[in-house]
């Protein structure tokens, strides 16, 4: 069957969620365009294979990702989609894929008084970064430039590896 538009040869249809594409380079890749159905009943009853993205790789939704247990998926999920932790990526009658949050390198800030945190807050926010907050503790993703504004500021604050749940530099 061929389009009128292109002439090419192909399915006029979009292929389904989990569907394996069969031929060439991506044989056994199994393409993702939408999300499953997400219910905490499914988790309690399969296999849980959780999949550990980084803030930006949750803003990426179209490239090849391989679970821990080797399963090649093919994201082609709708430009806009944001993946959250929690969210099912892929089910199969076995097993569920989950995303996780995986640990990366942040700035954690601590600063001494409100005045402090405004500070930060406004040094942070005309970089166009996103924060973390936690009680009177900041986190933002590393990165040398918001180190050297921190040094200049006198603040203290800590390397760290953890889950970041905000956006990454770009998204701003």
């Amino acid at each position: 069957m061929s389009t009128r538009l292109s002439g090419l040869k192909r399915s006029l249809l979009p292929q389904s969620a989990a569907e394996p594409v069969q031929t060439g380079p991506a044989a056994g890749l199994i393409r993702i365009d939408r999300l499953p159905e997400q219910t905490l009943q499914t988790l309690q009853t399969l296999q849980v294979v959780s999949l550990p993205m980084t803030c930006l790789d949750r803003h990426r939704v179209r490239r090849r990702l391989h679970t821990p247990d080797g399963l090649e998926l093919g994201l082609a999920l709708p430009t806009g989609t944001v993946l959250h932790p929690g969210m099912l990526l892929h089910l199969t009658p076995e097993k569920a894929y989950p995303i996780e949050a995986a640990p990366e390198e942040v700035l954690c800030i601590f600063p001494s008084s409100m005045e402090e945190a405004l500070k930060v807050a406004h040094a942070i926010g005309n970089l166009h970064r996103d924060v973390q907050i936690n009680g009177m503790q900041l986190c933002i993703l590393h990165e040398p430039t918001m180190e050297l504004a921190l040094n200049r500021l006198g603040v203290h604050f800590e390397r760290s590896t953890r889950a970041f749940l905000g956006k990454p530099a770009w998204e701003h």
